[in-house]
């Protein structure tokens, strides 16, 4: 622990100035401006408000800054002034059912509330040695995720689709049907026309009376979408501490990690792979790894990739998927059949189910996912009319329960309590017993 002394003396002067040396594209050199990485300044114009930005970097006696907005006004010589040295966020109980941007500005036109406390943007992930087990489950109110794909309290999974295939219509449901106590969602280069529909179509005012909403639209410049993501993270750890379960849900990472390449190769970054720079791999473990479980509450993190052309194994999907506790892959073949939501059950895996479930609840799902497989496998030769019947006896159970089983895999806008899941998965294996004793 620091003396109060040393603590004094690490403080940076507030009134820290420097000068514009040189702008480069989106990048504003400033001179005689020893302010550290991640500290928010203000540009002063001669006309205009003050533009707000954040040092990304240095380069040799120079400060390298990125703005919150358009350059557009600014000259050599422009003072530059530090306004905040360590990133943070205003955070209460007030927060619930509001919509803020990246720089906690509310967006949703009422008065803005009265917040005590203040949360770091910046704040280290909990000790491994520090965090309890998973071993209670979480209903996310989708009856395939709660039967076949349970997820833990202070787990954290992947959602993996291409665009158009269901990612926002999902996280609308969870949010509006889970049993968390606290919902803190994060849009993160969304596009303006698409906020609004969510808020109202898919979140609905249910759902957006427990959830606190962070948006950073797909217009706004690198930094502010890189920090909405932080921001997001930041107030579900402050509902976490006060011993809450929250569920966070973020899209999408891949737009934050498209939004750390154009800020690192701004500030002269060496691209690695296929045009990531190696910082983007470096900070993506440290937003995921901030969620979890504590001895006081929970962070459930549910973050869906943008998978380009449908290709899983692209460099941010696969760093992702190493990280996470698991991942649902949605498939566009399935949503063109109109199969919502459009998981790919047998591409998809929970790594904390085995730790959450009963012993029959984990049986129920692996027979199910047998029968699906063996379909799957056979497949083709259904198609064309080549299966014969009693060649297998999962592909022959999978055909006569083929309408239960598709009646359980898909579902509407309705809420499925965990526990109704689990029983409809348990009735399901108890009818496919009965058809493949009859077989016999």
């Amino acid at each position: 622990m620091l003396s109060l002394a040393d603590q004094v003396s690490r403080i940076l002067p507030v009134r820290l100035t420097g000068s514009i040396s040189k702008i480069v594209g989106l990048t504003a050199s400033v001179s005689g401006f020893p302010a550290p990485l991640g500290s928010i300044c203000n540009i002063l114009r001669e006309s205009g408000a003050p533009i707000a930005g954040e040092v990304v970097g240095f380069q040799g006696e120079d400060t390298l800054m990125l703005p919150y907005g358009d350059l557009a006004g600014v000259r050599r010589g422009n003072r530059v002034t530090l306004v905040q040295s360590v990133p943070g966020v205003r955070v209460g109980d007030h927060l619930l059912g509001r919509v803020m941007n990246a720089r906690g500005d509310f967006l949703d036109g009422l008065p803005p509330p009265i917040l005590p406390y203040r949360a770091s943007l910046q704040r280290d992930p909990v000790s491994p040695l520090q965090r309890p087990r998973i071993n209670e489950p979480l209903g996310t109110g989708v009856r395939v995720i709660d039967g076949l794909l349970t997820c833990g309290k202070g787990q954290r999974l992947g959602i993996f689709a291409g665009s158009g295939v269901g990612k926002s219509t999902l996280m609308g449901l969870m949010a509006r049907c889970s049993t968390a106590q606290v919902n803190v969602v994060v849009l993160v280069g969304e596009r303006g026309r698409e906020v609004r529909e969510f808020l109202e179509k898919d979140l609905g005012p249910e759902g957006l009376a427990r959830s606190v909403v962070v948006v950073a639209t797909s217009d706004e410049p690198a930094l502010v979408r890189l920090r909405a993501a932080f921001v997001g993270t930041a107030i579900a750890e402050f509902f976490r501490d006060q011993g809450r379960d929250v569920l966070l849900m973020m899209d999408s990472v891949t737009r934050f990690a498209l939004a750390q390449r154009e800020i690192g190769l701004a500030a002269g970054e060496p691209p690695a792979t296929r045009g990531y720079p190696p910082s983007v791999f470096a900070l993506l473990p440290r937003l995921l790894e901030r969620s979890g479980k504590t001895a006081a509450g929970s962070i459930t993190g549910f973050y869906t990739v943008l998978v380009e052309a449908d290709d899983a194994n692209e460099p941010i999907s696969d760093t992702v998927r190493g990280i996470l506790d698991g991942h649902i892959m949605l498939s566009r073949r399935l949503a063109h059949q109109a199969h919502w939501p459009a998981i790919d059950v047998l591409q998809s895996i929970s790594r904390s189910m085995s730790d959450v479930t009963t012993k029959e609840h984990r049986a129920a799902a692996d027979a199910l996912r047998r029968i699906m497989a063996a379909h799957h496998q056979a497949e083709d030769l259904i198609s064309i009319g080549a299966y014969h019947a009693g060649s297998n006896p999962s592909v022959d159970a999978y055909l006569k329960a083929q309408n239960e089983i598709l009646g359980f895999l898909r579902q509407g806008i309705e809420k499925v309590t965990f526990e109704a899941a689990v029983k409809a998965l348990m009735t399901l294996k108890t009818s496919e017993k009965k058809q493949m004793t009859n077989d016999k």
